[in-house]
């Protein structure tokens, strides 16, 4: 009989996430291009012209930089930081499980911040954490900050996981609440995923925290910053995120990460990305006006939708998995949010007009037809 893994590894679920089931799509006779994905919470109008052109000009045959040096250097620049506070991963979900790797070991204590992504609890189980989620109320899905920072000084874990505007809540906390979090976490690290920052209204700048945690020295600072290009620059088939965090950290994490894990494409495609700051300004407002849309018209189909801060709605509609299968079969593509905890629920990422209108249309029709 083969050798079994670890007992954390058999325990292990894997995190459910968005993006359509390919072999789902295939039993039902559909390709992925006859389908409109709103369950993946990313920039409908795709990546930059540049990200294209750049990426015609990869060299193939070539191991790319392992330190990601050049990508690194602009991201530095952009957010005022140095090279060494900042390091690139194979998406932000390779940086959450390189956290795992580099501080936790088992029985170590680590918080969440929920219902939200569920790679925080399986970077967190597989090295044989104990996990503690905090969940908001379903009235209105706002944090209890003084509670949560009360659980932390209980539990004190080693990370505490916060995703800022949160999936699927759409929650976003203003700079109080995180650096009161921040606080509370001590010498231990709070973790702050901002993978949908960029959709935000009005977004406050976090760069600082990193510098200097909460009243902290440049050494001391706990906070570390994950973002993602995957979401708003629409690299999602590259893989594509970075973490803003101390050097001692950064260095932490390369540690542990796999040689090479950000290829030369999502380099590449990551840099040309950055070099053009024209489309994802210009595409941000016509996200925002289908979003406006969207929410107004679902309401007024009788569902509940939480305010949201990021480029997706969560709605209640009774039964998620339902909905969902039946808009499936209409060539449309949501995320039940049961994984969440919250099978009452869907997610709805917000696509071109032309497309939300669609989803507008066959949402009216299957009412009707209830």
């Amino acid at each position: 009989m083969p050798i079994r893994p670890r007992p954390e590894v058999e325990k292990l679920t894997p995190a459910v996430h968005g993006g359509p089931d390919y072999a789902e799509l295939a039993a039902l006779g559909l390709s992925p291009d006859e389908v409109i994905d709103f369950s993946a919470n990313a920039n409908p109008y795709g990546p930059s012209p540049r990200v294209r052109a750049a990426l015609a000009e990869v060299s193939l045959d070539r191991y790319p930089d392992a330190q990601a040096l050049a990508l690194r250097e602009r991201l530095a620049q952009l957010h005022g930081l140095t090279p060494n506070h900042v390091i690139a991963g194979n998406g932000t979900t390779e940086l959450i499980w390189l956290l795992g790797m580099a501080y936790l070991q088992h029985g170590d204590p680590v918080v969440i911040i929920g219902p939200t992504f569920g790679e925080y609890r399986a970077a967190a189980r597989v090295m044989g954490a104990s996990v503690t989620e905090y969940r908001t109320p379903a009235a209105d899905f706002q944090p209890d900050v003084n509670a949560i920072a009360a659980l932390i000084e209980q539990q004190q874990p080693r990370l505490t996981f916060l995703c800022n505007p949160n999936n699927p809540t759409g929650v976003y906390l203003v700079r109080e609440a995180v650096e009161a979090l921040a606080a509370a976490c001590g010498k231990s690290l709070l973790v702050v995923d901002e993978a949908y920052r960029a959709f935000v209204t009005k977004p406050w700048p976090s760069e600082p925290l990193v510098e200097r945690g909460p009243g902290l020295n440049p050494v001391e600072s706990n906070v570390v910053l994950l973002r993602s290009m995957t979401k708003d620059h629409a690299l999602a088939g590259l893989r594509l995120g970075y973490a803003l965090a101390s050097p001692e950290v950064v260095a932490a994490l390369k540690k542990v990460q796999p040689p090479w894990s950000v290829n030369a494409a999502a380099q590449v495609a990551g840099l040309a990305a950055l070099s053009d700051e024209d489309h994802l300004r210009e595409t941000l407002p016509p996200i925002a006006e289908a979003k406006a849309y969207l929410v107004e018209e679902l309401t007024a189909l009788g569902l509940r939708v939480v305010p949201s801060a990021a480029n997706f709605l969560l709605v209640e509609v009774g039964d998620g998995r339902a909905l969902r299968r039946k808009l499936l079969s209409h060539g449309l593509v949501v995320r039940d949010c049961a994984s969440f905890g919250l099978p009452e629920y869907v997610r709805i990422a917000v696509r071109r007009m032309e497309e939300c209108r669609r989803l507008i249309e066959t949402l009216h029709q299957l009412i009707s037809e209830a």
